[in-house]
């Protein structure tokens, strides 16, 4: 019986192809990375911890999970308070384009206030915990004033600028009336956004929202009967509401998104870092939506 070295030749390598998908799989179900081998439909997740600084690492993986057909629904999880206001903004923006296509739920975990709040308010759907920390509506100027310490050790700062408002917010001296004003009026104008933001979302009239919006906080529990929220639950609850919401049957395939690998440098490096904005979180300057504990 004559050998056909080309059909033996394809056989092995179906053979070695079964073998690293067999291989794969197990690594991914492992590293919960399942979303390429798998075709079931899915419910992705996306992760929004912290003080929110920049928006391109969330929008991406929103927009990664938006051009999956296998992902039927989105749950963003938030454990935030919020931060600068235009990332809040830009996450909220890529929400609402998202939404166009697949049902976005979110779930609130310890806190979801202000910024955390307002992306939340785009959202389909908005579950928290009974003890979430949510609401803290409004938004807060901050300008640290090192005057008295620099008259202390005598150093002084010489500034030459092109307008009278040019150096507004110096740490280097007090800030004048005019000034003051000036930044209130910025303040209040980003605050208008964030209320008929919420007032447009949760459908509640903006003079109710307004009533509110004075930054206080609530509990989770507190939020749903004020309608700033529409359930009780935790994540669980969420991803199991959002497989309902998009038509998947039984239990969801959850995915999370993928983990760049970091050599040990940049690792370090990225936790010293994360450890020096966290000191200096108190002492952050300029317009935020933040929730400050």
């Amino acid at each position: 019986m004559r050998k056909h070295p080309i059909i033996y030749g394809l056989l092995l390598m179906l053979f070695i192809g079964v073998v690293f998908l067999i291989v794969a799989y197990f690594v991914a179900s492992l590293t919960g990375e399942k979303r390429v081998l798998s075709s079931k439909d899915k419910v992705g997740v996306v992760m929004i911890k912290g003080v929110l600084n920049e928006s391109s690492q969330i929008n991406d993986q929103l927009e990664e999970y938006d051009r999956d057909n296998n992902v039927k629904a989105i749950v963003i999880r938030i454990d935030s308070p919020g931060g600068s206001v235009v990332p809040a903004q830009e996450v909220y923006d890529k929400i609402l384009e998202v939404k166009k296509n697949k049902n976005v739920l979110v779930s609130m975990g310890a806190v979801a206030a202000s910024g955390g709040y307002y992306i939340a308010s785009a959202a389909e759907k908005i579950v928290a915990n009974p003890g979430t920390i949510t609401g803290s509506i409004g938004v807060i100027a901050q300008f640290p004033q090192m005057k008295e310490l620099l008259d202390k050790i005598g150093l002084k700062s010489t500034i030459i600028k092109s307008g009278k408002y040019k150096d507004t917010g110096s740490p280097t001296r007090e800030m004048t009336s005019d000034e003051k004003s000036l930044i209130q009026g910025v303040v209040d104008d980003i605050y208008n956004q964030f209320v008929e933001v919420v007032s447009l979302n949760r459908k509640i009239p903006k003079a109710d929202i307004e009533a509110i919006a004075d930054g206080r906080i609530f509990t989770g529990r507190q939020a749903l009967s004020l309608g700033l929220i529409d359930y009780l639950g935790n994540m669980e609850y969420t991803i199991q509401l959002a497989a309902q919401l998009s038509g998947i049957e039984g239990k969801p395939e959850v995915v999370y998104p993928k983990k760049k690998r970091k050599g040990i440098i940049s690792y370090i490096f990225q936790e010293a870092v994360s450890t020096v904005v966290e000191e200096l979180r108190t002492e952050q300057t300029g317009i935020q939506y933040i929730y400050q504990n």
